[in-house]
């Protein structure tokens, strides 16, 4: 119990620690006499994290009074959910957003960086191609295609039009930035003259993009795109993730995810396997609270999906110690306990949309592998070591290896139980695996070799270690 109440007040020192931190991630004093720009970076998939550190850097900007917000952009592309709700977010700034593309703007890197008041590039970055693809990167069937046109000419649409004043002094009216070229971004059938051929998706270099109005102008670096911009007497400041952050970056990975599932698993396994409470359980719930608590810092995990998880084992455990065999509440622990941790991997934005059905159910099996492949390889490995460590000479220093010679004055025991061994015997209690047998009017600690064993279930012995007997359902005189 003490060590229950241990891990429950780390989780609680993580979250105080996370929210603390949170406040003043930066830790800056900005002086107040000067045009407050605020810069965070978009260098990777855009995911859920990406939405959130989104989320975040805005708050912060916020806080900070910002006049101005940069984003370094640099990414390949990644879930139109998530870029649909980033776009949603610079669209509806009350501050000038800029969005400075550092090296590759593609996809959905693309509608984001369409969605800044202002585009600047650094030479030698690209924009476009942003058709919509599955993870195999197969292009997905049209109906997605036309919501991604819609979503990107639409975004276009956003920043107006720019009145144009002619050599022969009329007035037109011209889009900002044409959205029919957003929509060539993802249609290859569009032609755009002297813009791209039919049957090419547009991405463009940075020249092609200044000259085609999807960019203001090609920079080196953040001081040139504000001299461009005319922002003078500036104050920087940048978004960097705080330690505790990087940590939790660190456990949502798959494959610290998938470790964790796999002491969860295990811890349980040799608990079940050992009387009384002791450190297989121990780390069984350090590894849950080390999964869940960063799930649930960075938005993913909900508290109805810990309680799943939760719910799940209590009924495993109810099915292993009080209810004889292993049906329904068994069978439902484990779905339960397996939709908790699935569910808390993924973000439950992705179900309101109903475009991004194909997005879910690819983030929902891409979970479901990730802990199935966790849970096959932790029982494969709990079984292997319950036989194997206590012989192992890694595990020597934990195991008594020592012999105790008669003539050092030691006295043997006695080893008449193992006389026992091919008696017949009737199950005293039930064994699950673990119980008691009574032979031949003697009552002995006993173990089922395979199964569940009811009470008063006709049994026969078959080995005898560490001071019990090892039987079987005596089938014959059953």
């Amino acid at each position: 119990m003490k060590k229950l109440l241990s891990l429950v007040i780390l989780f609680t020192v993580i979250l105080c620690a996370h929210n603390g931190i949170a406040q003043d991630s930066t830790r800056i004093h900005p002086d107040t006499s000067k045009t407050k720009v605020f810069v965070f970076d978009i260098n990777q998939n855009i995911e859920p994290a990406m939405w959130r550190l989104t989320q975040k850097s805005f708050e912060e900007a916020k806080r900070l009074n910002a006049e101005y917000i940069i984003i370094n952009v640099n990414t390949y592309g990644g879930m139109v959910n998530m870029a649909d709700s980033i776009r949603t977010k610079i669209l509806n700034s009350p501050v000038p957003v800029y969005a400075f593309i550092v090296n590759n703007a593609a996809s959905a890197g693309a509608l984001i960086s369409i969605a800044a008041d202002r585009i600047y590039m650094k030479k030698g970055a690209q924009i476009g191609s942003a058709a919509v693809v599955d993870q195999t990167g197969k292009v997905m069937p049209e109906k997605y295609q036309s919501y991604m046109r819609a979503t990107m000419r639409a975004t276009a649409e956003a920043h107006g039009k720019d009145t144009i004043i002619t050599e022969n002094g009329d007035t037109l009216l011209r889009w900002h930035r044409d959205p029919e070229i957003a929509e060539a971004m993802v249609d290859p059938r569009i032609y755009i003259e002297n813009v791209t051929d039919t049957g090419k998706i547009v991405a463009f270099t940075a020249n092609e993009a200044v000259k085609n109005g999807y960019c203001e102008a090609i920079v080196g670096d953040i001081e040139e795109l504000l001299e461009h911009a005319e922002i003078e007497n500036y104050e920087i400041t940048k978004y960097e993730p705080t330690k505790l952050e990087t940590f939790i970056g660190f456990l949502v990975s798959p494959a610290i995810q998938g470790i964790l599932i796999m002491i969860i698993v295990g811890g349980i396994y040799f608990e079940l396997q050992s009387p009384g409470i002791g450190f297989a359980l121990g780390a069984a719930v350090l590894a849950a609270i080390l999964y869940f608590a960063p799930l649930y810092l960075e938005g993913l995990a909900e508290n109805w999906e810990m309680v799943l998880f939760v719910v799940g084992l209590i009924l495993i455990i109810l099915e292993i110690f009080v209810i004889p065999g292993f049906g329904i509440a068994g069978i439902s622990g484990l779905v339960l306990a397996l939709t908790g941790l699935v569910l808390s991997m993924v973000d439950n934005i992705i179900f309101e949309f109903e475009f991004h059905a194909a997005e879910a159910v690819a983030t929902v099996l891409k979970s479901l592998m990730i802990v199935a492949i966790a849970m096959f390889l932790s029982f494969v490995l709990s079984i292997y070591l319950s036989k194997k460590a206590l012989t192992s000479n890694a595990f020597s220093w934990i195991v008594l290896n020592s012999t105790q010679q008669k003539d050092e004055g030691y006295i043997g025991v006695d080893n008449s139980w193992k006389e026992l061994i091919g008696k017949n015997g009737v199950a005293f209690t039930n064994l699950r695996p673990s119980g008691k047998v009574e032979i031949d009017d003697e009552t002995y600690d006993a173990k089922s070799e395979i199964g569940f064993i009811e009470k008063g279930q006709k049994v026969k012995v078959i080995d005898y270690r560490s001071g019990q007997v090892y039987v079987i359902k005596d089938e014959e005189n059953g």
